[in-house]
């Protein structure tokens, strides 16, 4: 079956050479040229991954980001002219799996798409039996987490990065092994965007980083995910 990449921009130019780029690469397209429309079809369609421009008219792509990480994790490649890191960690911080500044070669933006889809059947199809620490429980094959039974929503790239570490609890794993061994080689190695990505589990998981009870930051280092034990002992 072939896979439904949503690309949302309200240059129609830059659309249609996206989409001709991935229809050439055997994906299907669903086109939008505003951030209402985009959410719309979103809602409606069934998306394997959403290329959004940051700047849209009606609702931004930032905007359109939150509304889609309220339900679903489906991989997000942001679009944007500007090349402040501010703008890569709002983005990060919203779920993003991925950023591309423009101008940009849309054979690397199609590779970056495999990419991000390709890590997501990869560890669906080689990691077998959960991960259970405490009350957290992470099944690699269904790309679930729940926490104390009720289920939470992480990107692709932080529901690797949390596998990573409750694979080895009380573990120190630097920034950099994180970057490595969880992230797309695409990203540029800041140290905040990692830390973005930590927020967002910690979030997720319902974690306090000024008294943590799942991942702690050793200074300096970088992170720790810390061992658990259920509620109920």
């Amino acid at each position: 079956m072939r896979e439904t990449i949503l690309v949302a921009d309200d240059e129609t130019k830059i659309v249609a050479m996206i989409a001709g780029y991935l229809e050439a690469s055997s994906f299907s397209v669903i086109r939008a040229f505003n951030g209402l429309d985009a959410l719309k079809a979103f809602r409606e369609k069934d998306c394997d991954c959403l290329i959004l421009d940051i700047n849209m008219p009606l609702m931004d792509g930032l905007e359109l980001a939150r509304e889609v990480r309220r339900k679903s994790s489906v991989p997000i490649i942001f679009l944007t002219a500007r090349s402040d890191e501010i703008d890569r960690i709002v983005g990060l911080e919203l779920g993003a799996d991925d950023y591309v500044v423009k101008p940009f070669s849309p054979r690397e933006l199609v590779a970056r798409v495999k990419a991000v889809l390709r890590r997501t059947a990869k560890k669906g199809s080689s990691d077998t039996g959960c991960l259970t620490e405490g009350d957290i429980v992470l099944d690699p094959v269904k790309r679930t987490l729940t926490i104390r039974g009720k289920s939470a929503a992480l990107t692709t790239v932080q529901f690797d990065m949390l596998a990573l570490m409750m694979r080895e609890p009380g573990r120190v794993w630097t920034r950099l092994n994180i970057l490595e061994a969880s992230s797309p080689s695409t990203f540029e190695g800041y140290e905040r965007t990692i830390d973005a990505h930590i927020k967002n589990i910690r979030k997720a998981l319902g974690d306090d980083s000024a008294k943590p009870r799942i991942i702690e930051t050793v200074r300096g280092i970088g992170y720790r995910f810390m061992e658990q034990q259920s509620d109920e002992t």
